[in-house]
């Protein structure tokens, strides 16, 4: 082995062994070794199919040597230029070249960026091919991962979010407050940022040429990439600058984003008042249980993990208003209004057995429960991240587990809206529970009207505020009826042996699992309002089978 192939060998050894080469083409002084180290570093960008291992320059150059006989036919093999022309061949071989160039050509192109500055347009297409511009942003961006993004268009519209690597704030006009998020880990950074564009095309499982187009008046070269473990998509390159353009994200339940910078420059630095961190007169400033809003749901899914699911149409008059995402909780918010009605559809990952609150009613999406209050009594689980939509007033909450995520919608409209919406979001699967009024207790409970009318103004007041509670009540009776002197200390049934079987927000079943008691099941009624404010009256019981 010559002294160039040594330096061959040692060069592709370093690479599988993730190391950076002692020498590489930047700092030969060989022209055919720095062809040569450009040529294997973009086999090495490979990754599939598999690209040959520590060995490779050595078997190639003891296959050249044993050529060297036959020099009529091989005599070009036995030097570095002929171990460069086979390499180079593999590559044509392996993947096209075209499109192999372009993913080396996007990643030395950004290499030489300190700051770029642009437009951002981000249009969502539903899948009738109805397309509206979700938001239009001012970008700027340098190599360091300082950014600041102001939105131009759209429902966030004078938003501004800035990280300048020791801070990272949110200017929320409409709230007039600063959100201050964590720098590090930035789960969530802005929607087709170049450096992060590029590392994942050539991260990507495959790409491919799929034509050209033009876009904001540059040509540039689409390729479809299709990623790890995901769907494929298609990036436009502009053919000037060799860097991102366009992307067009797959359709995803049944909605699409495409993303273009529509203008691009590039400066030195980034102006650093826009970057300084400063609060703007008369805001407030919040640093506990941040609200981050997102452009789209492709950002949305970058931040929480999962891609959020969606109405798949809206109910009459209502729009799309916003998204807010909690990555640290895995969670999203998506907004909707119509003139002064709200809706606020809440996702994250289930984290544990589903529980409704005892004083909800119950209805179902397919085989789970679902809970039901109107209006909102027991916040328990539901005001995830920080509370309820700001400016909501009379609020109603639907609450649920399915495939493995925890779902609330909640809104300031009447329930019966609140029940459409869910039923969109749910394909039709929500269902309210049937009445129990068929269901007769075994022995009826006698009640004083006077006396329930009278305990309702004093749970009004503020006293007795169990009686609000289904289960609470069902608890107190069945206790009395084990010890009807009175109850010194803890109650003879745990709450953990009852269980709301049905409840419709005027009349419910709790069924006792407990051995201390000859009552299996309670019922009970709402007798003086029919709402989450009414209190609780047992009607009857079903005595334990002898």
């Amino acid at each position: 082995m010559n002294q160039n192939e040594k330096r061959l060998s040692d060069y592709i050894d370093r690479l599988n062994d993730e190391q950076r080469p002692d020498e590489d083409e930047y700092s030969t002084d060989s022209e055919e070794l720095r062809e040569l180290f450009q040529t294997v570093k973009k086999v090495r960008s490979l990754k599939d199919p598999a690209m040959p291992g520590p060995e490779f320059a050595k078997k190639l150059a003891k296959s050249a040597n044993k050529s060297k006989a036959n020099k009529k036919k091989w005599t070009w093999a036995a030097s570095i230029t002929g171990i460069a022309a086979i390499i180079a061949l593999m590559l044509n071989f392996l993947l096209p070249s075209s499109h192999t160039d372009i993913v080396y050509a996007m990643e030395k192109a950004f290499q030489d960026v300190k700051t770029y500055h642009g437009v951002l347009e981000i249009v969502e297409t539903n899948k009738a091919g109805e397309s509206n511009t979700q938001a239009k942003l001012e970008v700027w961006a340098d190599q360091n991962g300082s950014y600041y993004i102001k939105n131009l268009v759209g429902p966030n519209k004078g938003m501004i979010t800035v990280n300048n690597g020791e801070k990272k704030w949110q200017i929320q006009p409409k709230q007039k407050k600063v959100q201050i998020l964590p720098v590090f880990p930035d789960t969530n950074r802005f929607t087709f940022e170049l450096g992060t564009e590029i590392s994942e095309v050539k991260q990507a499982v495959s790409t491919k040429t799929a034509g050209d187009d033009t876009i904001a008046g540059r040509k540039a070269s689409i390729l479809e990439v299709t990623p790890k473990g995901g769907a494929p998509y298609k990036i436009w390159v502009d053919k000037e600058t060799n860097l991102p353009l366009q992307k067009q994200t797959a359709m995803q339940n049944a909605i699409q984003y495409k993303v273009t910078y529509t203008k691009m420059d590039f400066n030195e630095t980034m102006p650093k008042e826009l970057i300084s961190y400063q609060i703007p007169k008369g805001y407030s400033v919040i640093d506990k249980n941040p609200e981050q809003f997102v452009n789209d749901l492709d950002e949305a899914k970058k931040a929480i993990g999962f891609f959020p699911k969606t109405l798949k149409t809206l109910p009459d008059g209502f729009s799309e208003e916003r998204i807010s995402v909690i990555p640290s909780q895995h969670l999203v918010k998506l907004y909707y209004s119509a003139n002064s009605q709200k809706v606020m559809i809440i996702q994250r990952k289930s984290s544990g057995r589903f529980k409704a609150a005892t004083n909800a009613s119950l209805g179902k999406v397919g085989d789970n429960t679902a809970e039901i209050q109107s209006p909102i009594f027991d916040n328990t689980g539901i005001l995830w991240g920080g509370g309820l939509y700001a400016g909501m007033t009379d609020v109603s909450s639907i609450r649920w587990q399915q495939d493995g995520f925890e779902y609330a919608i909640i809104g300031d409209v009447p329930l019966d809206k609140l029940v459409s919406v869910t039923k969109i979001f749910t394909n039709g699967t929500f269902e309210l529970s049937s009445s129990t009024s068929a269901m007769k207790p075994q022995v009826e409970v006698p009640y004083d009207l006077t006396i329930e009318k009278n305990d309702q103004k004093s749970v009004d007041a503020g006293n007795s505020p169990w009686k609000l509670d289904a289960a609470f009540t069902a608890q107190v009776f069945v206790s009395l009826k084990i010890s009807p002197e009175g109850i010194n200390g803890d109650y003879p049934i745990d709450r953990k042996d009852l269980k709301v079987v049905q409840n419709t927000g005027t009349t419910a079943i709790v069924e006792v699992s407990s051995d201390k008691t000859p009552i299996k099941r309670v019922y009970l009624k709402r007798i003086v309002r029919q709402n989450s404010t009414g209190i609780w009256t047992v009607t009857g019981y079903d005595p334990v089978k002898k």
